[in-house]
């Protein structure tokens, strides 16, 4: 097994080391990683490890924060050498999160917890701020030796320290093992039959609130396991890249905060989420909480926000409609009246401009609606709103600098690492702030700490390299997409286009992503919306088959070549209620492709659409 994993190194696919994502049409989300691992087995039981085969496995999970090929491999050689189910081990990029994966599942199933450790508790584990912002109960137990740990009542995780990738000393007194690799991340063994109602929840905390082990340093720990030695450490020009990266965003933002770069966008909105509770804890004990998000938005920051509310009794969700017939902004003034006549804490999370639809409020009343005072039932001044914006389509566009639009209102800003800022070559994202807010920076430092969630030294190199071009990139990309909607509206007059107006790109909006809402027909609703699906597969099919070097199924935006294609209702809006979703095609363009071929195969597609 050790020696078929060599192999594998030796042979896999570049794409395993240096994408962030992943093709959509080799991918089954309910099987992820289990087809892809089946699939993998196959080749191992064949001894079969060439680049081809490898690269024709099923697609494993999404980006990376739920796992990558890499990742499975690891834990399904971990889980070969303990003689466990591969569904057993789990790896994170973090060290803390494995720890609160577990503590989260038992405070929702109400179930004592007991962490035994040796020696001292990582700094990191900060005990206090764990039980009073996260609510999560449980015992220390400090032990000289693994065989100290008697039986609880409740769950028991054991936490070491290693710096080799191994067999684990499994023993029944502890349902969780979780092992240490300073460099590298974590490894999480779910031990025994009674446990495994835990993974899928465990898996999902990876999904959305930090990431798998990185591909980088899944190889290396799979060099320790094959090597059956301690891991190597590469040297890097760490604090030059993360000092290149701090200015880089400064720069491209003219934030008045020191930016904080998270392991991915969701990584860095989990550290907003909880730093904003924490301060909200610190200076308005005892009020309620409430996030105020789009009911059709990235379908992970509406699931995280849902998942964070289910755990502390005083945060709640609000919907707020954004898109199509609604304003934001009337929507907004509705909602922030209401929570106003309540005496509670708003929080508003929001992307401009909105996926899918590419819509951008009117930014002057928005910021008036964020900065007026509002008062509660008794007549006293309402908490002031924090406007948490997701800037991943537009992280070009200037909101938070000294007279800037949103310059008025406590605003944070973020963007998805996976994106424009470094073209899709990692997940690390990053979060800037206005002065009215920079006094949130130090809470959403801690707890991005806290979850040891801050970007890796890889990702701090990629971005340093990728940030200085991001805004050039973000131009000719925008050049591109201008060109082909235009088109589109040309050949394809009946089908609605959702993208900015040349007014909006003068004011700074350059967005390379556009949704299509193709034509449709049909004697009922129900006809004419399964028309209309199978004609967006029909549209998307056809551009990967006819342009497979740069046209992909997958749910990537502001990647360096090509051209991206996806059905949000059934990517990026997963877990968005199914009234919410949008059945519509999306596709992002790079500022590096052949424009004039994608035109001739949308052409090709317009004339073998049937006529009405």
């Amino acid at each position: 097994m050790l020696e078929y994993i060599k192999d594998v190194l030796d042979n896999m696919p570049d794409g395993w080391f240096i994408t962030t994502t992943h093709r959509l049409d080799i991918y089954n989300e309910k099987l992820a990683k289990v087809e892809f691992l089946d699939h993998f087995e196959n080749l191992y039981k064949d001894n079969v490890s060439d680049t081809q085969s490898l690269d024709s496995l099923p697609t494993a999970y999404d980006y990376i924060r739920l796992g990558h090929p890499l990742s499975c491999v690891l834990e399904w050689g971990v889980a070969k050498l303990n003689n466990i189910d591969s569904k057993n081990a789990i790896s994170f990029s973090s060290k803390t999160t494995p720890i609160l994966a577990v503590l989260r599942k038992n405070l929702l199933q109400n179930k004592n917890t007991q962490i035994n450790y040796t020696g001292a508790l990582p700094d990191w584990f900060d005990t206090d701020t764990i039980r009073k912002v996260y609510g999560y109960e449980f015992e220390l137990n400090e032990v000289a030796h693994i065989d100290e740990i008697s039986d609880f009542d409740g769950s028991t995780i054991f936490i070491s320290e290693k710096n080799k990738v191994g067999a684990v000393q499994l023993q029944s007194a502890v349902d969780f093992f979780i092992e240490i690799y300073d460099d590298l991340g974590s490894l999480l063994i779910v031990n025994g039959q009674k446990n495994v109602d835990y993974i899928s929840d465990i898996q999902h905390v990876r999904r959305r609130e930090t990431i798998a082990m990185t591909p980088v340093n899944c190889v290396k720990a799979l060099e320790s396991l094959t090597r059956d030695a301690i891991i190597d450490n590469y040297e890097t020009s760490f604090a030059a890249n993360k000092s290149k990266v701090l200015t880089t965003i400064e720069e491209i933002t003219k934030s008045a905060s020191k930016p904080l770069v998270g392991s991915s966008g969701l990584s860095i909105q989990y550290a907003i989420m909880m730093g904003l509770i924490d301060s909200a804890m610190e200076h308005h004990n005892g009020k309620a909480i409430k996030f105020i998000v789009p009911t059709n938005c990235y379908g992970g920051t509406n699931d995280q926000a849902r998942r964070v509310a289910a755990c502390l009794d005083n945060v709640d969700v609000v919907d707020l409609a954004v898109d199509g017939d609604n304003d934001m902004v009337d929507s907004l003034e509705k909602v922030l009246t209401q929570i106003a006549n309540q005496d509670a804490i708003p929080y508003i999370i929001a992307e401009i401009p909105t996926n899918p639809r590419v819509e951008v409020p009117d930014l002057y009343q928005l910021g008036e609606v964020l900065s007026r005072d509002r008062k509660t039932a008794s007549g006293e001044l309402a908490v002031d709103p924090v406007f948490i914006l997701d800037q991943t389509f537009c992280p070009n566009v200037h909101f938070l600098g000294e007279e800037e639009i949103l310059s008025n209102t406590h605003t944070i800003s973020y963007a998805s690492g996976s994106k424009f800022p470094s073209g899709g070559r990692c997940t690390a994202g990053y979060c800037v702030s206005n002065k009215q807010a920079s006094g949130l920076m130090d809470k959403i430092e801690k707890h991005l700490l806290i979850c040891d969630n801050e970007a890796t030294e890889l990702q701090y190199e990629i971005l340093a390299e990728q940030l200085p071009s991001m805004n050039q990139r973000i131009r000719d990309a925008y050049k591109n997409t201008r060109r082909f909607v235009d088109y589109i509206q040309e050949v394809l007059p009946t089908g609605k286009i959702n993208f900015v107006s040349e007014a909006l790109a003068e004011e700074g909006f350059t967005p390379s992503v556009f949704s299509l809402d193709l034509p449709t027909k049909g004697n009922t609703e129900e006809e004419k919306e399964i028309y209309k699906r199978t004609l967006n597969l029909k549209l998307i099919n056809l551009m990967i088959t006819k342009i497979p070097d740069e046209s992909k199924f997958c749910v990537s935006y502001g990647q360096l070549k090509g051209c991206y294609w996806t059905i949000p209702a059934t990517s990026t809006q997963g877990t968005t209620k199914e009234g919410d979703k949008d059945y519509i095609v999306r596709a992002s363009l790079s500022p590096n492709m052949d424009i004039d071929l994608h035109k001739e195969v949308f052409l090709e597609f317009v004339n073998s659409i049937e006529p009405a």
